[in-house]
């Protein structure tokens, strides 16, 4: 058995993931010029500047490039709420992450067929797991420091949170985004801290 060099191996990576960016960077621009429906892998391939014969050697139709598009979105998204909540000082870190979410929420606007076609795919459920996670583990900090309530558990507080602020996609503006927030974050604060009257 022949070994591949380490150096012939680390260019062949590096290829294939040269590839597969040009190739989601390429996909994304043609959507957003043409929709879904004005795409396909020749222009694709023309866009990127790769060979057909190589692009369906690492993509085998349009829609496996949408998925691993959509991937490669959601990760960046989930690291930039991480971040977000990294920088925020503890009080305002759950308000953060949850405005941070909603602003995502609402630039993500996919057409109707290419949002069915994305949202049935495996990685999303397992992007929204990761996102409940993180949002139950900044809930139950956030009970901790009693801001919120202690009487449900976390992670139904964060399904409710991600669940009320799916609404934020249809908002006009910040400013809808901001009260659809703190009208979520009321939901879940302990009932001492909800003024008389709410």
């Amino acid at each position: 058995m022949r070994l591949v060099p380490k150096i012939w191996s680390q260019t062949i990576a590096a290829h294939r993931d040269a590839v597969r960016e040009a190739t989601l960077d390429a996909t994304a621009a043609l959507i957003a010029e043409h929709g879904l429906t004005g795409v396909s892998m020749s222009q694709i391939a023309k866009e990127s500047g790769i060979g057909r014969a190589t692009l369906y050697k690492y993509f085998p139709d349009l829609e496996s490039i949408l998925v691993a598009w959509h991937e490669r979105q959601i990760g960046a998204h989930l690291h930039q709420l991480a971040q977000v909540g990294a920088a925020a000082r503890p009080d305002a870190r759950l308000r953060e992450v949850l405005r941070a979410y909603a602003g995502l929420s609402r630039r993500q606007s996919h057409g109707t067929d290419l949002a069915s076609l994305l949202h049935r795919s495996e990685h999303i459920a397992q992007a929204y797991s990761h996102l409940n996670d993180f949002l139950t583990d900044l809930i139950a900090e956030a009970a901790g420091r009693g801001e919120v309530r202690d009487d449900v558990p976390p992670g139904e507080l964060a399904a409710y949170c991600l669940h009320a602020l799916t609404a934020a996609a249809g908002l006009p503006s910040q400013a809808a985004i901001d009260r659809l927030i703190d009208v979520t974050l009321t939901g879940i604060r302990p009932f001492a801290h909800i003024p008389p009257g709410v």
